[in-house]
């Protein structure tokens, strides 16, 4: 390719997001450089002052069928891709009287945020950009010679070349400018074609692909060693993604997923029922709980592990107020998340410069359908997001002794924070908080006795009788493959157990249950996660 910069004399502007237009517009007349346009880019561009030539006037065609035809047309697509120093293509150009076009502005018509927003099939449809996509492709193949522009972000980058340029562009403003647009209409047919299959109800198409914009580049990944960025997908999920940062460093990468993990274990837990708080330590809960207001509930959190705390993620789900501000800020925390926050909570937070205050706008649905994705080795893993909750589910007793009112609602809340600890998990909960948790073990009895082992550590700390396992009950994100798992909860104080059901022992296991006078419920549904 030649690196010869390329005098800009046509430009052909066709937005649907107008912001910045008519200034850049203003800034391209300027430079001598004609404007083609097309409907109400060009009305906006006219409405101006600005001299503007209708694309119907380059093609001979006129718009037609409610505007899905203006710029499919060979005097649009041969002005874009025509190579100028081709005599062939010269000839071409010049016996069918097409006038090159040296800049492309385009962004497309807005399919994602018309999704969204819940708008009928029909109008997602007509919010499916054809002519868009298509200029965009034919400037970014032809970018030795043409400069295409698909977001408003781009207009000063462009401006400042041809200031520097006399009216030109350099091939590496125009290379990255391809490359953007190459993976903006990627990341718009992705968002396009997954959104059929949610249509179709087909869970596994023939092609998946998966786009997103960034929102940050990070300094580094989940290690020193490693390279990351950070992007926001066009699923609107309440979450770090919609957070506004009010304060604090940079987020990082384990930042990023960990406060992920941090504000879905927390949206569990309904907002108008109750207050809840999440801490969270490398992607698993160190404390969960319930309380009357946020303090309380953090409290509670805090009692279950202070140790694995410090340095952690609090997740709360409701405006973080002043008395849970001042707590939390009691010791070293990385980031609070939340759906809101006073602005005497901000205040407080304000006194530790180094902590994040993320304000996400809204809890995420817990039971929405969405897709989760990672990564393996020459492929992807896709699957649907577990969605199950514990309040949705028939629980069965299947031991001698029902659990009491009180047993049955620690069981649900233990349940509920299993789904979010890593495999194997064993959740001891009293009193609505984890009392002891045991994340990701090989074998559920390591976890089982690693939870008992943390509350006994607390119980040092916090100088108790007695660790809080005692008169607790138990949650098994799956079935008990032997009843040794669950005889280590009830050697640990556990009184009732919650678990999926299912091992081909689940009779020995209920059996040792009635034989200890404990009581289980079965919920049928299991909550692995790896």
């Amino acid at each position: 390719m030649s690196d010869t910069p390329r005098r800009v004399t046509r430009a052909l502007l066709s937005v649907s997001d107008k912001t910045g237009l008519i200034d850049f517009a203003k800034a391209l007349a300027a430079q001598g450089v004609e404007l083609v346009s097309t409907g109400g880019t060009a009305k906006a561009i006219a409405a101006a002052g600005l001299k503007v030539r209708d694309v119907s006037e380059l093609t001979g065609f006129p718009e037609m069928m409610d505007g899905r035809v203006k710029t499919l047309h060979p005097k649009v697509h041969g002005g874009l891709l025509a190579i100028r120093d081709n005599a062939e293509h010269a000839k071409a150009m010049k016996d069918h009287a097409i006038a090159p076009i040296d800049l492309l502005v385009v962004n497309l018509y807005p399919f994602e945020a018309t999704v969204d927003k819940g708008a009928p099939y029909e109008d997602c449809i007509e919010n499916i950009d054809i002519g868009g996509p298509a200029m965009i492709r034919a400037a970014a193949k032809n970018h030795d010679d043409v400069a295409v522009v698909v977001e408003a972000g781009d207009y000063q980058a462009v401006l400042d070349e041809l200031a520097a340029n006399n009216g030109a562009t350099t091939l590496s403003l125009r290379r990255r400018l391809a490359a953007k647009a190459y993976a903006r209409t990627a990341a718009y047919d992705a968002a396009i074609s997954n959104w059929f299959a949610v249509q179709l109800k087909d869970n596994a198409p023939d092609y998946r692909a998966f786009g997103g914009r960034l929102v940050q580049r990070l300094r580094y990944g989940e290690n020193p060693h490693q390279t990351a960025a950070f992007y926001r997908t066009p699923d609107h999920r309440f979450g770090v993604a919609t957070a506004r940062q009010v304060q604090g460093k940079e987020l990082s990468y384990n930042n990023i997923n960990d406060t992920d993990a941090a504000y879905e274990c927390v949206a569990e837990f309904d907002a108008k029922r109750t207050a809840a708080v999440a801490i969270i330590k490398h992607a698993n809960p160190c404390g969960v709980a319930e309380g009357a207001d946020l303090v309380s509930a953090y409290r509670k959190a805090l009692a279950c592990d202070s140790t694995s705390a410090f340095g952690g993620i609090v997740a709360l789900n409701r405006t973080l107020d002043a008395e849970a501000a001042r707590a939390i800020t009691e010791i070293f925390t990385e980031v609070i998340i939340a759906p809101d926050a006073s602005e005497e909570a901000i205040a407080i937070v304000a006194a530790k410069k180094n902590l994040r205050l993320l304000l996400a706008g809204g809890l995420p649905d817990p039971r929405a359908l969405g897709l989760t994705a990672k990564t393996v080795a020459g492929g992807l893993l896709v699957q649907s997001r577990d969605n199950a909750s514990v309040d949705d589910m028939t629980l069965k007793v299947v031991t001698k002794r029902a659990p009491s009112e009180a047993e049955l609602r620690d069981l649900r809340f233990a349940f509920r924070v299993a789904k979010h600890v890593k495999s194997n998990t064993i959740i001891y909960a009293k009193d609505l908080a984890t009392v002891g948790i045991g994340a990701g073990q090989m074998s559920r009895v390591d976890s089982a006795r690693i939870a008992a082992r943390k509350a006994e550590d607390a119980a040092r700390e916090l100088k108790l009788k007695e660790p809080m396992t005692r008169g607790s009950v138990v949650a098994s994100d799956a079935f008990f493959p032997f009843a040794d798992g669950m005889l280590a909860c009830i050697e640990a104080g556990a009184t009732a157990v919650i678990q999926p059901g299912g091992s081909v022992r689940d009779d020995e296991v209920i059996k040792a249950a009635d034989d200890h006078n404990i009581a289980m419920v079965l919920t049928g549904t299991r909550h692995f996660r790896h």
